[in-house]
């Protein structure tokens, strides 16, 4: 009799969908390393869904109704990203136009007794309304002398601009002297 029960046991267990190389294929719900991004309809073991990809909810049995959702849910993300990527290459050609000047200390050869870096750049357009982060300021290394650089700005996404630095001396309001 515990022969039938397994056996019958076996027929009742779901059905998954069988791949092309005789896998499971299930739709991703999360990005899994050395399987797939989100959204992705992938082949796995059996063993694999079942025991782990199922079970921890990080993916779903692959059905017709859940790609049309996932396809129809890739081109509204499709179509953000590359309003995104219009809003980079807008700012970009507007970092192209800025240039920004920052007053350093320096001695009468041009030497700065400090220098400018990234968080000195980033504050100067912050000044002129434009937002980036010290991370996204592409340096050689930091700007230690009086004159006119150019600075890569990385925006993301294969997207650079340049923007003009002019590194100045400070000015000092002199008293006039007393007769």
């Amino acid at each position: 009799m515990s022969r039938v029960k397994s056996a019958s046991l076996r027929t009742k267990s779901k059905r998954l969908p069988r791949g092309k190389h005789n896998g499971v294929e299930l739709l991703l719900i999360q990005a899994v390393d050395h399987v797939g991004a989100q959204g992705d309809v992938v082949e796995v073991k059996r063993g694999y869904a079942m025991n782990y990809l199922l079970p921890q909810g990080l993916a779903t049995i692959a059905t017709d109704h859940h790609k049309r959702m996932v396809e129809k849910h890739k081109a509204r993300l499709q179509a953000i990203q590359n309003a995104r990527m219009a809003g980079l290459r807008e700012l970009a050609t507007t970092l192209g136009k800025q240039s920004v000047t920052i007053e350093a200390n320096a001695n009468d050869e041009g030497h700065l007794y400090g220098s400018v870096g990234a968080p000195e750049i980033v504050a100067a357009l912050k000044r002129n309304e434009i937002t980036i982060t010290s991370d996204q300021v592409r340096l050689k290394g930091p700007l230690k002398e009086l004159g006119l650089y150019t600075v890569n700005i990385h925006l993301g996404h294969d997207i650079e601009g340049e923007l003009k630095v002019w590194v100045v001396p400070t000015v000092t309001e002199e008293a006039p002297e007393k007769k």
